[in-house]
């Protein structure tokens, strides 16, 4: 059994890594089974929060508001993880979000990771749902709060033991740690030509964005340029 890990989870404002943002991190550090320490944060997504996340995690907009910048929070995560393993509940998700904003940020994020889920899919086959809240009810495992980056991160941690518990006759490598494989293309951000057409198309067609100008990156001004001047038309000078 694998006993020294980053215990990983992340909330998003999505499904998709290249479009979507960090919402929340939460990462807790594991040395010979024992909690050594945390890393938690929330993020400033530069964008207003759907209200199916906000009800899904309960992070509104003003709390967001007051969490890290994108940049800050996935540098320290990084530094955080070190050269340890990562262990989540179908961790290539919250792995490929950390991935393609470290890509963004030249920064290596090159990881192996143990994934819960699969683990529980090999144990449990007729398990009608190997979610992590159906299998923190079947361990009556209790998170101070689902959805909630650092207490899923524990909750998964918990579970592994658990399962490393109850199968000890398991092969040893259903429970180590295998390579991550996520391919992130890097995404520059808005140049300042984008940015000042963008801030002019806006004002001029009296648009209110609800996201930051200065979080977007270069392909995501591209089609809101793109999406306003089909929509609105050209600045007619």
């Amino acid at each position: 059994m694998t006993d020294t890990y980053i215990a990983l989870d992340l909330e998003t404002t999505g499904l998709n890594p290249s479009t979507d943002r960090i919402l929340e991190i939460g990462a807790v550090k594991v040395i010979c089974g024992k909690q050594a320490e945390t890393y938690e944060t929330l993020v400033n997504p530069g964008r207003k929060i759907e209200r199916r996340i906000e009800e899904l995690t309960g992070i509104t907009d003003e709390m967001a508001a007051g969490g890290m910048d994108t940049r800050t929070a996935v540098t320290g995560l990084v530094e955080f993880c070190g050269d340890l393993p990562l262990l989540g509940h179908n961790i290539i998700f919250d792995y490929s979000f950390v991935k393609q904003n470290a890509v963004n940020l030249n920064l290596l994020f090159e990881k192996q990771g143990i994934d819960t889920l699969k683990i529980a899919r090999a144990l449990f086959p007729e398990m009608e749902s190997r979610s992590l809240q159906a299998l923190c009810a079947y361990y009556e495992i209790r998170p101070k709060m689902a959805h909630r980056a650092v207490f899923d991160a524990l909750a998964s941690m918990e579970l592994y033991r658990r399962m490393r518990e109850q199968f000890p006759e398991s092969p040893e490598e259903l429970f180590a740690p295998r390579p991550l494989n996520y391919k992130a293309k890097k995404q520059g951000p808005i140049t300042p030509a984008q940015k000042g057409y963008l801030n002019d198309l806006l004002k001029y067609h009296k648009i209110t964005l609800e996201l930051s100008v200065d979080s977007l990156t270069k392909n995501e001004a591209s089609r809101i340029i793109d999406g306003i001047i089909s929509e609105h038309g050209r600045i007619q000078r």
